[in-house]
């Protein structure tokens, strides 16, 4: 199965200052990439909106995504609003309270989709994800937006890191198999690994931060997106796409 993930997209209503970035633009080079790689699923992993969640951008995006006519999952990041996008995008029923969080079967494998737009992920969800782990066989897949380990990119790492990720870890270090996550949120390419955890970042479509400077930097302004193949077997191959 190839899925393919988008993230950070950070679409604007109109009138932003946007760095001089063409945001719409690179989502439509990013969409019309996308159809020609010819994806069984796509997976949107948060901070689809510029600033705030905002249902016009939610509309936007829904629409591009149906004329495509790809199947696709999303979830929230920092500059979304979760109950605002589950309407916009008839998913209320996955809603747990205010949160979106749930699994769902992607080439006969159960993927977790957490929530982490308030900057951390909650104690129900913790509780829901140890339920969830513990009915697993094989190497676990998680989306998420914000990563779960320090990634060496001290603008992000020092201002907008996962604030339980210590909590985060130690119920996902406890899984006795390999955990495989992709997120976003860092606007930078990485691949991080720490006892059974494999993290992998996702650029955006929006800008890429310079990761080694102290400071913010853009670095380039190339959107990008993910391929993930599902292989046969329970393996699983990955690649960045640069637009």
């Amino acid at each position: 199965m190839k899925i393919i993930q988008l993230t950070d997209i950070h679409l604007p209503e109109g009138g932003e200052d946007t760095m001089g970035i063409d945001i719409p633009a690179n989502f439509s080079k990013v969409l019309e990439a996308i159809e020609r790689e010819g994806p069984d699923h796509l997976v949107l992993t948060g901070d689809l909106c510029y600033h705030a969640g905002s249902r016009k951008v939610y509309e936007v995006i829904k629409l591009k995504l149906d004329i495509m006519g790809i199947p696709y999952s999303l979830l929230s990041g920092n500059h979304d609003d979760p109950e605002v996008l589950a309407d916009v995008f008839n998913i209320e029923h996955l809603l747990v309270g205010e949160e979106l969080f749930y699994k769902r079967k992607l080439g006969g494998k159960t993927a977790l989709f957490l929530e982490t737009s308030r900057g951390f992920v909650s104690d129900e969800q913790l509780a829901w994800l140890d339920k969830e782990l513990s009915q697993l066989r094989g190497t676990a897949l998680i989306f998420m937006h914000h990563p779960p380990l320090m990634a060496g990119v001290p603008h992000m790492d020092n201002n907008y890191a996962l604030q339980n990720m210590e909590e985060v870890q130690q119920l996902l270090f406890s899984y006795p198999k390999m955990v495989n996550v992709f997120c976003g949120h860092y606007h930078v390419d990485k691949i991080l690994c720490l006892n059974n955890l494999v993290v992998h970042i996702t650029p955006s479509v929006y800008f890429q931060i310079d990761w080694r400077v102290p400071g913010f930097r853009i670095d380039h302004k190339r959107p990008a997106y993910r391929i993930i193949e599902l292989l046969k077997g329970g393996g699983l191959r990955s690649s960045v796409v640069y637009v």
